[in-house]
């Protein structure tokens, strides 16, 4: 399964409104093209997947009059204001959410630092950034500290950290278990790309300030998805394989179940019942998204976040198309958002092509610059691999040293 169209489009779309030619035109694009396809087809997933979070795929049909093909406008139309339970957030249009926020938060940690992350740079870094630096927040229609949009779980990082002093290693111990880590792992995947053992491993370090047990490990994975995705000649079932061999306990067996089901489909209209069925074992918030079960969100090692399966798994439907992977994870509905902003990173990092008009959109209505933080992201990543050289080239050096025979 190969991915079927090269990575982000930057050209003029054409007039009949189709997808503009795929920059680069090499079937390997390179560092700069990945992670401007992996952070823009992130935010432009988590857009579009905003306005119909929370409802089911049959609830999406019929508000929308069939299926979902683009940026769309909020649910409740005008009244978002006031409109329950979404009030007083302004999803659609093309705003982009708290997945987008948290995941140029973290790009600006690592330009601050420019090296490798840990919890102690979630403590000392993205909380004050979170708590101080006031932004343009696209769902509030104005300029406010990003602690004012996020959800109660990444408030928890300011809780615990800032006002609770806690080990950042341990912080993230006795926070509700959900997806609030692993949707913004994305430039951890990309820090360390190719390279899927590295980004798990320091994705599971980050998350540790935010995150434990199933909502910790499926950070580390999804930044595992994205790592994979940048490995010259990856496809979707390459990606899905590197998954499956760091995958550990209910996230590793949601994976599988979820992508052996989404094997038989090449079509997201056909996969949507079939991936919520495989992913409903190991799901705890229960089949009423709004009502979650009393199950939900607790530690445990049998179960599973609900958004990265089924975002490896539209993956696969997709065979790493970028549109077609993503319109899946919005129609899918329940956090579509985040589950859309996973796929689109994954998809974007493959080189599936983010449809320009798409990015254009996002962009204008949310007030941001999406290419900044790739840009920025790329001086990072090739600093810290140079960095990364030198210091195996130190250890190689050792090594020999300790074990020549003379």
């Amino acid at each position: 399964m190969t991915p079927k169209s090269p990575l982000c489009e930057t050209s003029s779309p054409p007039l009949d409104g189709t997808s503009a030619p795929p920059l680069g035109g090499t079937s390997t694009p390179p560092l700069d093209e990945r992670i401007t396809g992996a952070l823009v087809g992130a935010a432009v997933g988590d857009a579009l997947g905003g306005p119909v979070e929370g409802y089911t795929p049959e609830q999406i049909l019929e508000r929308h009059g069939g299926r979902v093909h683009g940026v769309v406008g909020p649910w409740n139309g005008d009244a978002w204001r006031t409109a329950r339970p979404i009030a007083p957030y302004h999803k659609g249009d093309g705003h982009v959410t708290d997945d987008t926020l948290l995941t140029h938060a973290l790009v600006r940690v690592y330009a601050t630092v420019r090296d490798h992350l840990d919890a102690y740079a979630i403590a000392e870094h993205l909380v004050p950034d979170l708590m101080t630096a006031p932004r343009w927040i696209p769902e509030l229609e104005a300029e406010a500290l990003p602690l004012q949009r996020i959800f109660l779980a990444e408030k928890w990082l300011v809780a615990r950290l800032h006002y609770g002093h806690v080990d950042p290693r341990e912080a993230g111990t006795g926070n509700i278990v959900n997806c609030g880590a692993a949707m913004y792992m994305a430039p951890v995947g990309l820090v360390n790309a190719a390279n899927p053992a590295g980004a798990y491993a320091e994705a599971l370090d980050i998350a540790g300030a935010h995150q434990s047990s199933y909502g910790r490990e499926a950070a580390g994975v999804l930044a595992a998805a994205v790592a994979a995705a940048c490995a010259p000649g990856a496809t979707a079932d390459s990606v899905v394989t590197a998954c499956l061999a760091l995958a550990k306990d209910g996230t590793r067996s949601a994976i599988e179940a979820v992508c052996e089901a989404a094997s038989r489909h090449t079509d997201y209209e056909s996969a949507l019942g079939p991936l919520r069925a495989a992913v409903a074992p190991f799901d705890t918030v229960g089949p009423d998204y709004r009502t979650p079960s009393l199950g939900a969100r607790r530690p445990s090692r049998l179960h599973a976040i609900e958004e990265l399966p089924v975002a490896l798994g539209m993956l696969v439907v997709s065979g790493g198309d970028y549109r077609h992977a993503v319109l899946g994870a919005v129609n899918y509905g329940r956090d579509c958002d985040s589950i859309a902003t996973m796929a689109g990173a994954v998809a974007g990092a493959l080189g599936g092509a983010v449809p320009h008009d798409w990015a254009e959109t996002v962009a204008r209505a949310s007030r941001l610059d999406l290419h900044a933080p790739a840009r920025t992201l790329t001086e990072v990543t090739r600093e810290i691999f140079e960095r990364d050289v030198r210091r195996r080239r130190a250890h190689e050096s050792a090594y020999a040293t300790l074990t020549d025979p003379r």
